[in-house]
């Protein structure tokens, strides 16, 4: 098949080109190639390629910032993907969209599946819920994907990293670290995200999923298990979210059930710690061999 990955030098992009280049032919269409708010240039860029399928991990994702430019957020969130489903529903293509935990409030302290209602509790949340529907209702051949706590070997261009090498320069810059141990998800890399996406677009059920690392821990414990396993001496401690200014809402229990993609016999998805522990074992190797 042909692909287009639209973000495809992003945290996610990149792992995602990676695994599917391996068995697709895939166009990597970045914000030069591709502007998903303008219809004009989504019909451009898919006309030229003429994709199979399309997927995209273009995203507003500054969650405080969103508070402040709403419009700026919906536009990227929700209306670049209208534009996308638009034109992939009017020329046969799949479109594979990636959502986020955050449409959830939290409030169910147990795993959320996929027919769970959502609540969204900030602009960021709201908008990516809005784009989901946008992708569920335009494209007959969907798939939407909500991912958690998601960290990759490209940093994320708009975080400037993620929590793993923040964790790993504030133990080199710090005297102590605190960390909230009340916030609770499942941490996943995004290449098992890429790879379970790959046997995904093998098939033809289209809907509505949970890709995340089976498992569940507070920030505190992920970052407890970095410390373990790369050896880091800097002392750390659990804090509480009351602990530190709440800039925006966001749910303080964000798991998800990857129940369709069980039913579909189809979870690919390793346990949190397992997929954290491969992750630094490669990316981090010397990090681990100099302690």
């Amino acid at each position: 098949m042909k692909l287009a990955i639209i973000g495809a030098n992003g945290q996610l992009g990149t792992d995602l080109t990676e695994v599917l280049s391996a068995e697709h032919e895939v166009f990597q269409l970045n914000h030069a190639d591709v502007e998903i708010t303008d219809i004009d240039s989504v019909r451009n860029a898919l006309s030229s390629t003429k994709p199979d399928v399309v997927l995209n991990t273009a995203a507003y994702h500054l969650v405080p910032e969103a508070e402040n430019f709403p419009d700026k957020a919906f536009h990227i969130n929700g209306t670049g993907v209208l534009n996308l489903a638009k034109i992939c529903q009017d020329s046969g293509i799949r479109l594979v969209h990636y959502s986020t935990d955050y449409v959830f409030d939290g409030k169910k302290q147990k795993p959320y599946a996929e027919d769970d209602l959502p609540n969204p509790l900030n602009v960021y949340a709201t908008t990516k819920l809005a784009g989901e529907y946008f992708a569920r209702n335009y494209c007959d051949k969907y798939y939407v994907i909500r991912v958690s706590g998601i960290y990759g070997k490209v940093p994320c261009r708009a975080k400037g990293g993620n929590f793993i090498t923040t964790m790993i320069k504030l133990a080199k810059e710090k005297s102590e670290v605190r960390v909230v141990n009340d916030e609770i998800l499942t941490p996943t890399p995004t290449y098992s995200i890429a790879k379970n996406t790959a046997a995904l677009i093998r098939t033809d059920a289209f809907g509505l999923y949970h890709m995340s690392c089976e498992g569940q821990c507070s920030w505190y414990e992920f970052a407890r298990a970095i410390w373990e396993t790369l050896q880091l001496e800097t002392p750390l401690y659990p804090a509480s979210v009351k602990d530190f200014p709440l800039v925006v809402k966001r749910p303080f229990y964000s798991v998800l059930e990857n129940r369709n993609l069980e039913n579909l016999k189809a979870n690919q998805m390793p346990g949190w710690k397992e997929a954290l522990n491969t992750f630094l074992s490669s990316e981090f190797d010397n990090l681990t061999q100099r302690h």
